[in-house]
Order: C-alpha cells, then structure tokens, then sequence
C-alpha cells in the first residue's frame, strides 16, 4: 500500500512539473516573421508611416518619422534629425514609436526645441549587416539608403551637424557600432540599454554571436572603439545611458571604463530603479536624452544658441 501511495506522489509531481513546462513554453513568444514593411495599427500623435523603394533589394521599406509641431507651419525651416534604432530582432519600423509621445510633449511644452525622429526597421537582425542571408543588410540600407531619402523627402539639415543617432537594447548596439563607423554622418550619439558582453565576445571570437550567427570580423562595438580612438575625428558627443536595474547595466559599467581606457570622451545617464527599457528610462529621464541632443545641435551650428 506504502508503494502505491508513494507511487501516486511521484506520479502527480511528474503531472505538476509537466503542466509547470508547458505553460513556460506557452508564455515563450514566438518571434514574428520579418518585414521590411510594418504599417503600425496606430499612430501616436505627429507620427507618420512611409515607405521607399531599396535601391539594393529593389522592395519596399518601412519607416516611421515624427514631424515636430512647427513642421506644417513653418515651412521655410529646415529642422535636425534623430534617427531611433529599436530594440529585439527582428527588426520593425513601428517597435519603438510610442517614445514619440515625449517627444510630443517635450517640444509643445516648449521644453526642447523642435527637430524631427526617425524610426528605423534595422533588418532581419536589427542593424546589422548579415552578407551571408538575403536582404539582410540592415546598416546598409539605413546608412546608405533610408538617410539620403530622408533628406531628399523632408526638409532636414542634411549634414552631420544636423544629424543624431539613439537607440536601446540591440539599438543601443547598433547605434554604437554606427556611430563609430560613420561619425561623418552624426555629430550626437546617444547608445542605451547595450549589450556591451555579446559585443564583447563577438569581438573575441572573431565575428562569431553564436553558432548561426557569424559577422564580420571587426564589426563590433569594442574593435570599432578602438579604430575611432586612433583619431576621434570627426569629433562625436557622446551620450550612455543605461537602467541599474536593467540585465546590461554591469557590462556597460564596464564599457565605459573601456571608453574612459581609451579617451574618448562621453557622458552618462545612469537612471536608478530602472529596468532594461526604453520607455521606463524617458519616464525617469528623457528629457536629459532629447536635450543632450538639442545641445549638440547648438553646438554645431544646426541650432540657435539659448
């Protein structure tokens, strides 16, 4: 009898820890399929959704762009642009829009000068350029494509003296990666949330993210550091910004002594309490981030000095 009832125990425990399994894997999202085009459901206020015809992959791409309050008035003005990398693969145009409503609230309450956001679908893996898989080339596409359309299309100060880059998470990443390759096309940075240690590894195994998953060997944040620390020109201002209470928080720690290592100057939010998210940093901060970059406009010329 002992038996059985032990048995039964055993029994019900297995069923538990089953059950337990398939609700995690039921609570496991299944990552989308991957779009070029992803019109959001609904937009927030001073957003639009566009597209442009890819010059390399002949298809449709998608961006979101924010047009500040003045934009429709003043039409003589031509205004500084801060292009938003989102967080998560794959990428989407539409992930990272709900941060237009500080930027909304920011400008109408004159609490930052007008300039406009771009929200960028950074590709099958989110700002990378990946030459081994088709249409694939996420940097490519925003740097060389999506930015001259952009200047084509709305009235922006189309220099680097009129133009920023932000982005969290794999943005944070990929923000950080551009910047230091492209810093003739950017005079503001602002990299958030990043995660520095992949970056780190990617750098030490010579390209390699994981088994799928292979780079070009010096496409990395750390190596791309080092390259732009041999020079620092064009000089960038550089914003970090990161949530203490977010998974990445110790690795960016440590990239910035990294960056301190080799004297590239930059400066730092650290938001207490805050998870790894965007949005719960612009709760805390985000008028710190839009202004750092309004700064760096003043200081390029692109805007008025206070």
């Amino acid at each position: 009898m002992r038996r059985i009832i032990l048995l039964g125990i055993a029994m019900l425990l297995l069923a538990l820890q089953i059950t337990d399994l398939v609700a995690q894997n039921a609570k496991k999202k299944t990552p989308p399929p991957f779009n070029w085009v992803n019109p959001p459901r609904m937009l927030p206020p001073g957003v639009q959704h566009g597209v442009f015809k890819s010059p390399s992959m002949k298809q449709d791409v998608g961006y979101c762009i924010y047009l500040p309050p003045s934009y429709e008035k003043d039409t003589d003005r031509r205004y500084p642009v801060v292009y938003y990398l989102h967080g998560g693969r794959p990428g989407s145009e539409a992930k990272s829009i709900g941060l237009a409503n500080y930027f909304q609230r920011y400008m109408t309450n004159s609490e930052a000068p007008d300039m406009i956001y771009v929200f960028v679908n950074g590709g099958p893996v989110s700002h990378y350029n990946l030459a081994d898989r088709e249409n694939a080339m996420g940097e490519n596409v925003f740097v060389y494509e999506l930015i001259p359309f952009i200047d084509k299309t709305y009235r922006t100060i189309a220099d680097r003296k009129g133009r920023g880059l932000e982005g969290f998470s794999q943005g944070g990443r990929g923000t950080t990666r551009i910047m230091f390759k492209h810093p003739n096309l950017f005079c503001s940075a602002a990299p958030g949330g990043s995660g520095y240690e992949t970056e780190k590894r990617i750098s030490e195994e010579n390209g390699r993210e994981s088994e799928n998953l292979v780079f070009a060997p010096g496409d990395n944040t750390w190596d791309l550091a080092r390259n732009y620390a041999e020079s620092k020109e064009p000089p960038l201002r550089i914003m970090l910004h990161v949530g203490t209470e977010g998974f990445n928080y110790n690795n960016n720690l440590e990239y910035m002594k990294f960056l301190e290592s080799l004297r590239i100057p930059f400066e730092r939010i650290i938001v207490a309490g805050a998870p790894h998210s965007a949005q719960k940093i612009y709760d805390k901060r985000g008028l710190e981030l839009v202004q750092f970059h309004a700064e760096s406009f003043r200081r390029s010329g692109a805007l008025p000095a206070q």
